[in-house]
This record gives structure tokens, sequence and C-alpha cells, in this order.
């Protein structure tokens, strides 16, 4: 399938179904909106393999099936938040911890009871003032889910000329359809070669696919783009 075919409303359904339409989904989308996958954009099975034997826990196999993916693709991982290398996984009270906030402010992970299971649901761990008070508080039912959206999110954010930002619950045209519901909190929309992400009704996070449809965004989405 050319990039250009790329169908993200039916990639993002299939994702529902389980994890191999969401390891789908970041092939399809990692093409069709950077640069397709290759071989040495994930991790070894020697790499994960000795982390499970420095944690002394066996990983999960969407958590494995992930990094071996895209593991070391940072725009896909890393571009704001941080996808943790196999070395630096750890265990916190009781949860295994994949990724991190950016400045520390919340943690996602798994639970440990849960790490057999082949697609374990996520966990998220806010950063609070009292640390008493910390939980680990259910994210997404499943890891391929949350790892998914992570893909898609992190490359909207991605630091980039055809990527940008706002702060706003601005209502978008109805030209711009949305998209199946994907990710806690998330909201997706499709434009003219434009994607766009609606996190929590608070913030846009958008890219194009050339400049024009970057300007034409700004157009019919008027607001206090970042880099507009």
């Amino acid at each position: 399938m050319n990039d250009t075919d790329f169908d993200m409303r039916a990639a993002m359904a299939e994702t529902l179904r389980g994890r191999e339409g969401a390891w789908a989904l970041v092939r399809g989308f990692a093409a069709h909106w950077g640069e397709p996958l290759a071989a040495a954009d994930g991790y070894t099975d020697a790499e994960l393999d000795a982390a499970e034997r420095r944690l002394g826990v066996r990983l999960p196999a969407a958590l494995r099936e992930a990094y071996r993916l895209f593991g070391r693709r940072a725009d896909l991982t890393s571009s704001q938040d941080v996808l943790l290398t196999p070395d630096e996984l750890y265990v916190l009270d009781g949860a295994l911890v994949y990724r991190a906030e950016n400045q520390g402010c919340a943690h996602w992970g798994v639970l440990l009871g849960d790490l057999e299971r082949e697609d374990p649901p996520t966990v998220v761990r806010p950063d609070l003032a009292d640390k008493s008070q910390e939980r680990w508080e259910p994210w997404e039912e499943r890891f391929s889910t949350a790892a998914a959206v992570m893909a898609m999110t992190e490359k909207l954010l991605e630091d980039h000329e055809l990527t940008d930002f706002v702060e706003s619950d601005i209502e978008l045209p109805d030209d711009f359809r949305e998209l199946p519901a994907l990710g806690r909190g998330c909201r997706w929309h499709e434009g003219p070669n434009v994607l766009i992400g609606v996190v929590e009704e608070a913030w846009m996070m958008a890219r194009a696919r050339t400049p024009e449809a970057l300007e034409a965004l700004y157009e019919a989405v008027p607001g206090d783009w970042l880099s507009s």
C-alpha cells in the first residue's frame, strides 16, 4: 500500500480490536505522517531479555512488540514525554514504569500483577507534593492502545515545521471529520492533509503534510497557534 492511501479512520478503528491493529496503525501512521519504520527503529530481543534479567520480571508480549517495532524512534516516543529505554525500565510501588512525563509530573506503568497478560492495562501515577497521596490510577485498558496513542501524540508534538499547538477549545469546522475515539481524554480529527488531536478539551495539537495545508488550517481554525 502506498502511504498516500493510508486510511486513518479504518486503522484507528482496527486498533480497538487488538494489538495487531495497533501495530498496523503505528506502521501506517509513521509512513504517512513522517518516515516509514525500519528495522533499526526498534530494540533487539537481546536488549529486552537483558532488561528482564536485570528486573527479575517477564515483560508483556505487547510491550516487547512495541519496543521491537519503534522503541528507538524518538519522533514517535519522546518528542515531549519520554519512553524509557530497556535499561531504564524500573519498578516503583508495585508497577513496572515505562514512560515519564517530560518534567517528571507523571509516570506510566504496568502493575506487576498484570505483567503475565499479553496486552495488559496501563496505569498512571501523578507526581504530587504530598507523596503519601500518590497512587497508581487506571490509564488505558491495553498497553497496545497506550503505545499507539503515544506514537500519534508524540508525532504531533514533534518540533517540526509542519506541527503546531494551541491552548484552546476552538470548535472545528465541519470539514474536519472526527475520527474514532482513541486514547484517554483525546479526540482526533482529520482535515485536508491535516491531523488534529484535542486533549482534555483544553489544547490542540496538529500536523500537516504540506506547508500549504498548515496555512489552510490557520485560516480555518483561527487562534493563538504557537508557530503561526
